[in-house]
């Protein structure tokens, strides 16, 4: 930790140093926004009141280099959904809060530096690397880790953890390219904290308590190397006959670990491990007049998922393969936005997910099923002018019958300050994805001012 701080610091000072030196004053450009938002439960508890301040700072350092710094700040009166306690702290060396407490926190969300070289555009340093369009779940989009303090509900910019990268740009032609990524950032998904409202305790996602065993050890194996543990990622994009389609590689880790479990006598031992995969992906979208249809495709090489012990069907399945299935999985999404309404948008997307390696005679023993199925519908509406919008998005688990709805009315006062109102709702079994967090839900009221 104290070479992480050490190099931030250093960073940092070289920053400051060039920020305020006479020839670069006159290319900086600042701006900030501050963000205010308060969270009451069905419960009548306040489960936080947060503030947050963004500050960003554009360079041009000349004609050829640009650099952009983005910092974040964030204080919460509650510790509701804070992260001190017991976690799992799956931040690479290089990446993390600069300080973190149960209420405050500062970190370098981005900072980068563009430029253009022998043709190609290069952006290198910490960023976020945006793949797919799909609203709400992600089948392509993995190149950054998801911080899942507010498990989903957070904006997908906001929850995303920036990674330390080299992202080349080539163009091919009048409109074809070809991305290449260098990841060198060893930074998973960041879980809430036990306790925390946003805890995950599904099975889907965890390891479950097995009666009358105890938890003998627990072991967090994380990848470490520069070189060795980096993720490399290529995406070609084309534009052809009005189609705008992108083929996808990623050889990456996967930003959730692996709970092996060895059972012995009346224990278990617990070894979490990140694990590679290749992902294969395409993406395509067209506009057909009022209507676009989307569509996402993943093909991963590995996937992992959880046994279930409790059955004397179940259990030597659970011993032999230590709690945990591997299999290849096919996902995809298809998309269709409908825009045919005066200021308002419908869209609809069937998300699917199925283990290709599965074994009835083994796979009966997972809490996940074979073919994982959930649909999504998101309605937006402006009214006056653009002043006032209203946005539904409802998500439903076809195969456990759980959901999601978030609605939210968000008012432009000025320019330069909106105003919102919002609810969050979960519906389900406790044991499913949305179901978990039956008991969360919440009346969100906010706003934000850029200055």
């Amino acid at each position: 930790m104290s070479n992480k701080n050490s190099i931030i610091q250093a960073v940092l000072g070289g920053l400051v140093t060039a920020l305020f030196s006479s020839t670069s004053i006159a290319n900086v450009e600042l701006s900030s926004t501050w963000q205010t938002e308060v969270a009451i439960t069905d419960e009548s508890r306040v489960q936080k009141l947060e503030s947050i301040w963004q500050p960003e700072v554009n360079w041009s350092i000349n004609d050829a280099f640009d650099m952009t710094f983005i910092g974040r700040l964030r204080f919460d009166t509650q510790e509701k959904l804070g992260y001190q306690g017991d976690r799992l702290d799956t931040y690479g060396s290089l990446n993390g809060p600069v300080y973190e407490g149960s209420n405050a926190d500062f970190e370098i969300r981005e900072w980068y530096l563009d430029t253009e070289l022998a043709g190609v555009f290069w952006r290198l340093g910490k960023q976020q690397v945006v793949w797919g369009q799909a609203d709400g779940l992600k089948i392509l989009d993995v190149i950054n880790p998801q911080s899942y303090r507010e498990f989903i509900l957070d904006d997908f910019d906001d929850s995303r953890i920036p990674l330390w990268m080299i992202n080349a740009e080539i163009p091919i032609g009048d409109d074809d390219s070809l991305q290449f990524l260098w990841v060198v950032d060893q930074s998973y998904h960041r879980f809430a904290n036990n306790g925390s409202d946003y805890q995950f305790t599904s099975p889907l996602l965890v390891p479950q308590a097995i009666a009358g065993i105890d938890i003998a050890s627990f072991e967090l194996n994380k990848p470490g190397k520069l070189l060795k543990d980096s993720d490399l990622g290529l995406r070609y994009s084309k534009f052809y006959h009005g189609w705008d389609l992108t083929f996808n590689y990623l050889y990456h880790y996967l930003d959730s670990p692996v709970f092996y479990q060895q059972l012995s006598d009346n224990s278990v031992a617990i070894d979490a491990k990140y694990q590679r995969s290749h992902l294969f992906g395409l993406a395509a979208s067209k506009a057909f007049d009022a209507w676009t249809i989307r569509s996402e495709i993943g093909y991963s090489t590995d996937s992992y998922h959880l046994l279930n012990p409790d059955s004397k069907q179940n259990s030597k399945a659970f011993v032999d393969y230590q709690g945990i299935r591997h299999s290849k999985d096919l996902s995809s999404v298809i998309g269709l936005d409908w825009q045919g309404l005066e200021d308002a948008m419908i869209s609809i997307q069937w998300f699917q997910s199925s283990l290709l390696d599965y074994d009835n005679d083994i796979d009966n023993a997972m809490y996940r099923p074979k073919d994982n199925q959930i649909f999504s519908f998101l309605y937006q509406q402006n009214f006056a002018n653009e002043t006032w919008q209203l946005e539904v998005l409802a998500m439903y688990g076809v195969d456990q019958s759980d959901n999601s709805m978030q609605i939210e009315l968000s008012h432009m006062l000025e320019d330069n300050i909106e105003l919102w109102l919002g609810v969050d709702l979960f519906g389900g079994d406790q044991h499913s994805l949305f179901g978990q967090f039956n008991d969360t839900d919440r009346l969100v009221l906010g706003f934000e001012w850029g200055f």
